[in-house]
């Protein structure tokens, strides 16, 4: 069954928009200059951030001695990268913690892979240093955003079937529909008008080596999602039938003995997520 672009993104329904006050304060948050007590005042006019905000603040894992009362006070405790952070992983989470039957993943499970993978991603070019960990934590929390359309597809075809038993889904996204859900979701992207690099990872991030841009970016989101993969975080029926290229652990230098660490580090970042925003993704 072969289907154009449009019919893919039709079927994905109109994803929920990003609020207006999660907008103007991740605008302001660029700004290596920002005032947070500008984006306080942002985020102070919507009622669930203000919430998220203030929750995270109050965490034990911040372990302040008094209370957190205020929204200005909570961005000064946290901080721009935690705010953005927490801003990102809300909005991701309004549209990726539904249920995907098309993929055998129950509600919240992507959502989880794709904070694992951003999480996992940027961890990897911190600890070499690289310029654009903002970036490469974008393009991982987005990278199977094209999932969202091939899913209400995929509910029509027999997972059962022995065809499935012997490959991935992303080999049988090509063959029902002529694309995958990696290009549908770089396509998804150039129409939210986002970054090149991010377009490119996502459209990559399966098979790093046909990238000819931002290669770095493309091999550390790889090198992410087969680390949720191991954890068996966002595995559908297809299980772990995506192959881990050599190539792109060559290209990071990325050792044997780092996947532990990053495991180690997504595990804890997530559970800390799920903690902040569980009242906003429901069905954990």
């Amino acid at each position: 069954m072969k289907v154009t672009l449009e019919q893919l993104i039709r079927a994905a329904g109109e994803l929920p928009p990003m609020p207006q006050a999660a907008q103007k304060a991740l605008q302001l948050i660029r700004d290596p200059e920002v005032n947070m007590g500008e984006v306080a005042a942002v985020l102070a006019v919507d009622q669930v951030l203000s919430g998220l905000v203030l929750r995270m603040a109050n965490s034990a894992f911040y372990g302040l001695p008094g209370r957190v009362v205020t929204v200005h006070q909570a961005v000064m405790v946290l901080g721009s990268n935690a705010v953005r952070d927490m801003l990102l992983a809300s909005t991701v989470a309004g549209y990726l913690s539904r249920p995907l039957p098309g993929y055998a993943l129950p509600g919240g499970a992507l959502w989880r892979h794709a904070l694992g993978v951003a999480i996992g991603a940027r961890w990897i070019f911190e600890k070499r240093r690289w310029k654009g960990t903002d970036e490469v934590y974008y393009a991982g929390l987005l990278c199977d955003i094209g999932k969202l359309p091939f899913e209400k597809l995929l509910r029509g075809v027999q997972a059962e079937a022995g065809e499935w038993l012997h490959g991935s889904f992303l080999e049988m996204e090509r063959q029902y529909f002529g694309i995958d859900h990696a290009l549908l979701g770089a396509e998804i992207g150039r129409r939210w008008h986002l970054p090149d690099e991010l377009i490119t990872a996502i459209a990559h991030h399966h098979q790093p080596a046909t990238a000819s841009q931002y290669r770095e970016m493309v091999a550390a989101v790889h090198v992410a999602d087969a680390a949720m993969m191991m954890l068996g975080v966002g595995v559908g029926v297809d299980g772990l039938r995506y192959r881990l290229e050599g190539e792109a652990l060559d290209l990071l230098g990325f050792e044997e003995s780092e996947m532990e660490e990053l495991i180690r580090q997504v595990t804890d970042q997530i559970y800390l997520a799920e903690l902040f925003l569980s009242d906003r993704a429901p069905g954990w």
